[in-house]
């Protein structure tokens, strides 16, 4: 019986001794992995380090940026101020170029009165003012000026004033037979409408 309890103690121990070494060897495999695990990541020191690095690249980007709006602004602002003032001598002067055809109109005005003042014969003034209204109208015709055509054309509300309506035998119904008024086109704007009698 003494035996069999030595027998059974020794195989015990020889249990005992064989795990004791398997979890030993398995302690030291845990440890050359975590050993490994933590070569591979950054220390507290590595990582501030890195987000510095980052945040200064990152405000030298946004600097950057900031620095480009701003000159952005500025271009657009000098841009709008040149415009608007562009837009003022526009509207200011919009008339130069009428007035510089009309000027030899008003000399020649000028002289024909100062000219009737010391000879008063009118068949010489009517020919002189004929001439300057030939001129005033070839002066007008240069900035987009046209007259309408009027007389014997179908009443067009667009193109019509209709002060009066008679009675007429050589124009079928509804037709201009009489201009009162000359109208005018500006280039393809109507500037003035035609102030005509209108037949029935």
């Amino acid at each position: 019986m003494e035996k069999k309890e030595e027998t059974f103690k020794d195989q015990t121990s020889d249990v005992n001794e064989e795990y004791t070494a398997s979890e030993s060897d398995g302690s030291k495999e845990s440890d050359t992995q975590n050993d490994n695990s933590n070569s591979n990541e950054m220390t507290p020191a590595e990582k501030i380090l890195a987000l510095e690095a980052e945040l200064t690249q990152a405000k030298a980007k946004a600097d950057e940026n900031y620095d480009r709006f701003l000159r952005l602004q500025a271009e657009f602002d000098n841009y709008r101020r040149r415009t608007q003032k562009e837009k003022t001598e526009i509207v200011k002067y919009a008339s130069e170029q009428l007035v510089s055809e009309l000027l030899p109109v008003l000399d020649n005005f000028e002289r024909a009165t100062s000219s009737a003042q010391n000879n008063p014969d009118i068949t010489v003034f009517s020919q002189g003012v004929d001439m300057i209204l030939r001129q005033l109208q070839t002066a007008l015709s240069k900035v987009g000026l046209k007259p309408m055509e009027a007389v014997g054309q179908p009443f067009d509300p667009n193109l019509h004033e209709a002060v009066m309506r008679v009675e007429s035998e050589d124009h079928p119904e509804n037709t201009v037979v009489e201009e009162l008024q000359k109208g005018y086109f500006l280039k393809e704007k109507v500037l003035r409408p035609s102030m005509v009698k209108v037949s029935n």
